[in-house]
């Protein structure tokens, strides 16, 4: 029996890495997107350093051993205010490096060029 895992999250540097493995439920257990995304941006409203990284580890498990774990990363910054209306999650406040739109504004075929989440 083969089992394949993933999870994925947002660090902030300004947050000492946070949210991170709790992004999903960044404002609370029962959080959406919206409130984990108005969380951030209050926590950072007075930051000069608003760098940040989505990561996405997977593992792939054959029998109980596990055979290989591939990460990947995409660098960028956390914008002032939501853009956009692709994507979900914090893509409406993370602008990928190397451009000026945040994921919520790109094309899908853009963000899977750069998203971790999506290149597996």
């Amino acid at each position: 029996e083969i089992v394949v895992a993933d999870d994925s999250g947002l660090e902030v540097e300004a947050l000492g890495g946070a949210p991170g493995i709790f992004s999903a439920r960044y404002a609370g257990e029962n959080a959406n997107d919206r409130r984990n995304v108005e969380k951030l941006l209050r926590e950072l409203q007075d930051a000069q350093d608003r760098s940040a990284r989505f990561y996405c580890v997977i593992a792939l498990a054959k029998r109980g051993q596990l055979m290989t774990t591939v990460a990947g990363e995409v660098a960028g910054t956390i914008t002032k205010s939501p853009r956009g209306e692709n994507g979900f999650g914090y893509d409406p406040i993370f602008m990928p490096n190397e451009f000026n739109e945040t994921f919520a504004e790109l094309t899908g075929q853009e963000k899977c060029n750069r998203d971790p989440n999506s290149r597996w």
